[in-house]
């Protein structure tokens, strides 16, 4: 018996993995599951300390970008 009784097994696993590979493509899967990692660390960082304030899982790049954005052109 699985996770969920008999509803939910290998064969309906396979079909799901055969739909995200046709909705998404192969090229954007590793991007996704790097997303997917992401917000998986913020999630369980704040399920871990709520009030804490930081900013967990922000790539430098974005910071870097961010930071190009608001200067002003000169």
């Amino acid at each position: 018996m699985g996770i969920f009784g008999n509803t939910f097994g290998l064969p309906h696993l396979i079909l799901i993995l055969v739909i995200v590979l046709l909705l998404f493509g192969a090229p954007k899967l590793p991007g996704l599951a790097r997303s997917l990692g992401q917000s998986m660390k913020i999630f369980r960082a704040e399920i871990k300390d709520p009030n804490k304030v930081d900013d967990v899982g922000v790539d430098e790049t974005e910071t870097a970008t961010e930071t190009k954005q608001t200067k002003p052109k000169s």
